[in-house]
């Protein structure tokens, strides 16, 4: 019998991320709290960009968008923020940057590949591929043991499982 396989990755749904900040722009242009302090929410390329007249009211925005990414399906693992999530004054604006994630870095699939070899089904053989890793083994049951098995851990970076095989 052939070999059974996953792969284990990290990718952001663009189109999730791009309809939950315009859910988060809609709701703060509607919201009492918000009218007349500058808030804002945009997505620019690769990072979404938060401004309000205040400190305060720029990490309420950025609790909004986290609330809509989250109602999304979008794991927040993916967000990297600039200036360790605290918004920096520009000029006379507060400005929060967060930039979108994507792919597992080498360190990270060193560490998943090593929590797959101590502690699942010793059948099992992980293989790094580029930014992504390979996950095979005869036995279908140890794979899903082996998904359940990265479930249960909490890993800083989110992780998905593709082309099951």
């Amino acid at each position: 019998m052939a070999d059974s396989s996953f792969d284990i990755v990290s990718k952001v749904d663009h189109q999730e991320v791009a309809n939950a900040v315009n859910q988060a722009a809609k709701e703060i242009s509607q919201r009492y709290d918000f009218k007349n302090v500058g808030a804002s929410v945009e997505l620019a390329g690769e990072s979404i960009k938060m401004t309000a007249n205040s400190e305060e009211r720029c990490l309420a925005v950025l609790d909004v968008l986290q609330t809509k990414l989250v109602k999304r399906g979008v794991s927040l693992k993916h967000l990297d923020y600039s200036n360790d999530g605290v918004p920096r004054l520009s000029v006379k604006e507060f400005k929060l940057d967060a930039a979108l994630s994507e792919g597992i870095s080498s360190e990270n699939a060193k560490k998943v590949s090593r929590i797959i070899r101590e502690e699942g089904p010793k059948s099992v053989k992980a293989q790094i591929q580029g930014d992504e890793l390979r996950v095979t083994s005869k036995s279908r049951d140890d794979l899903q043991e082996v998904q359940r098995l990265l479930k249960g851990k909490d890993l800083d970076f989110a992780i998905q499982f593709t082309n099951y095989r």
